[in-house]
């Protein structure tokens, strides 16, 4: 599956399952992840959650025109850290509405263990714009 998202490519992260209101995004933990304290960092949780979110509800089938929107709010509930291994975010919408839709996702260890969790609003639409 490919990740057209120079951000989230430039972090190692790599979308593993995209479908109709569901995306996984998987990132094995390397050094430049971590804070000072050697644990991956909040921000970057933060960002794995928010594309999980946020992908879940942008699928387009094949042969579709790409479909792109904008965070309008993000909640993080941060529940434990981690220092090492592969990293999981698992987002599906839970609601959609005429412009707006809701997702929610967690983030989890290799080993199963729920790390964080998130719930987001989102915009459709936004499309690349060239400045």
């Amino acid at each position: 599956m490919q990740l057209s998202n120079p951000f989230l490519q430039s972090l190692g992260v790599e979308l593993v399952h995209w479908v109709s209101g569901e995306a996984e995004f998987r990132m094995p933990i390397e050094a430049r992840h971590l804070n000072r304290q050697g644990m991956l960092h909040g921000g970057l949780v933060a960002t794995l959650l928010d594309a999980a979110c946020g992908y879940a509800g942008l699928h387009a089938a094949e042969g579709e025109a790409e479909v792109h929107g904008v965070t309008v709010m993000l909640n993080v509930a941060y529940l434990q850290a981690v220092r090492s291994g592969t990293v999981l975010a698992r987002g599906r919408v839970s609601r959609n509405g005429r412009s707006l839709y809701f997702a929610e996702a967690s983030l989890l260890a290799e080993d199963g263990r729920l790390l964080a969790t998130a719930q987001g609003t989102f915009r459709q639409g936004g499309g690349r714009h060239v400045a």
